[in-house]
């Protein structure tokens, strides 16, 4: 029962976790290593050393059970070796004559790596890929729908100069589209290359077979990349490219999600009130921004973990010590993780909406922000003493129209400044926000999304 689980991936996050189990569970792990056996036995009969399965000796191998599962860990009770056991109950369901062809001149890392190697790649395509999808069209619509909003900005937590409220999602938006571009198109290594990774065991038995060219062949077969430089094991840098990816990506919805956190604190952006919903058990009043904080979390977890996975697996002693299996069965957790916050992240931006009275009210009240535009236009004029002009009227005070318009009035410059000057209001002074939230929006579409 899921109240009984250790892991919360598993047990109170089990419905949005679950789609990682096809992939990254110990019985997904069983039976695709299972079915890979299969694959290298039928890619070996093209070579001529052994005949083809037939067509029933296939269908009888097609579907994997729970029960297999459990005849190969009853194996690996005795084995202690969990492929060695899955060889076994392989030959249980084929005739004699094929037993010695099953995980023939291999090595277990032959088939572990390209297992995981497999469920990194499907589980990118089928799983992360359309979730974080899903979150940047979430942003895109925020982005656009709050493209003109003018908001004050804050620099070292200080009211700064005026950009939109689409503006400053459309910075995270950008970003995030880059990276997910990135892990995309990034293409997974594997390698088939036996026990010390010359080929030694295949070349002593069938030197007449090119078996560099049938490693390639078999794992482009599988989508993969094939790397035929290796020891026993594959050199999981490229795995480690991908895991820093992600850790990239995680880290800036870190940023995200206290930003999203700041703006609900300050009002700018309201959550929509649910009925049944408690914020608090004591304050009735209370709206927390639980997603949001939620998914911090978790993106804080899945980043611990795919830090050592990029610090564990590209060291290893000699040919290969066993500590980087135990690692490497943990990919699920902090793909559990990742994936749970940006489920929530994607939840949170369904729930809000900006506060525009708000956003005006402190805007109004913070005139004094005008004055990197005003001080230029002044140098723009030929006042050398512009920015001086300005500190001495503005640094660390809070001014309103009034304040700033008396200000103008009083400063001895030409009919046409003293007009740009006047122009200028915490509305008006976002430069070209609109047009640069309209080119991001352009360049993040995915697939057919409209502008």
């Amino acid at each position: 029962m899921t109240i009984h689980s250790l892991s919360p991936l598993d047990g109170r996050y089990e419905n949005e976790t679950a789609p990682l189990r096809d992939f990254f569970s110990e019985f997904a792990y069983l039976r695709t290593r299972a079915r890979l056996e299969l694959d290298f036995l039928s890619a070996l009969s093209e070579t001529g050393l052994v005949r083809p399965l037939s067509s029933s000796e296939r269908a009888a191998l097609d579907t994997f059970t729970d029960d297999d599962a459990h005849k190969i860990q009853e194996y690996e009770k005795v084995t202690k070796h969990d492929v060695k056991a899955i060889e076994y109950v392989i030959r249980e369901k084929l005739p004699s004559e094929l037993h010695p062809w099953i995980h023939f001149g291999l090595t277990s890392e032959d088939i572990n790596n390209i297992v995981q190697g497999v469920a990194l790649h499907d589980s990118r395509e089928k799983v992360l890929l359309p979730a974080l999808d899903k979150l940047i069209d979430s942003l895109r619509e925020f982005a656009k729908n709050y493209r003109a909003i003018p908001m004050l900005a804050r620099t070292h937590g200080q009211p700064a100069v005026p950009t939109t409220l689409g503006k400053e999602i459309a910075v995270y938006l950008s970003r995030l589209k880059k990276c997910r571009d990135e892990i995309s198109n990034h293409k997974f290594e594997a390698k088939l290359s036996g026990a010390v990774g010359n080929f030694n065991a295949l070349h002593a038995a069938a030197p007449r077979i090119n078996w560099i060219s049938f490693s390639e062949k078999f794992i482009r077969n599988l989508g993969l990349e094939p790397n035929v430089i290796t020891t026993q094991i594959l050199p999981y840098d490229n795995w480690a490219r991908y895991f820093q990816s992600l850790y990239l990506i995680n880290s800036l919805l870190i940023g995200y999600a206290q930003d999203m956190w700041r703006y609900i604190s300050e009002g700018y952006i309201k959550q929509a009130l649910m009925e049944g919903e408690v914020g608090s058990s004591t304050m009735p009043q209370k709206v927390n921004p639980i997603y949001f904080e939620n998914a911090e979390g978790n993106l804080g977890i899945a980043n611990a973990l795919l830090t050592h996975y990029t610090q564990k697996l590209p060291v290893s002693r000699l040919q290969r010590d066993l500590s980087d299996s135990t690692v490497r069965r943990t990919f699920g957790v902090a793909f559990g993780h990742t994936l749970l916050a940006w489920i929530n992240l994607t939840r949170g931006m369904s729930r809000i909406e900006a506060d525009k009275e708000k956003i005006k009210s402190d805007l109004d009240s913070h005139w004094e922000v005008v004055s990197e535009g005003a001080q230029t236009v002044l140098r723009a004029a030929g006042r050398s003493n512009a920015y001086e002009s300005l500190k001495s009227q503005t640094r660390g005070r809070v001014l309103d129209e009034s304040n700033y318009r008396h200000w103008v009035e009083s400063l001895e410059v030409d009919d046409a400044t003293r007009a740009r000057l006047l122009e200028l209001s915490p509305e008006s002074y976002i430069g070209l926000a609109i047009q640069l939230v309209d080119k991001v929006l352009r360049e993040s579409k995915i697939g057919n999304g409209d502008s």
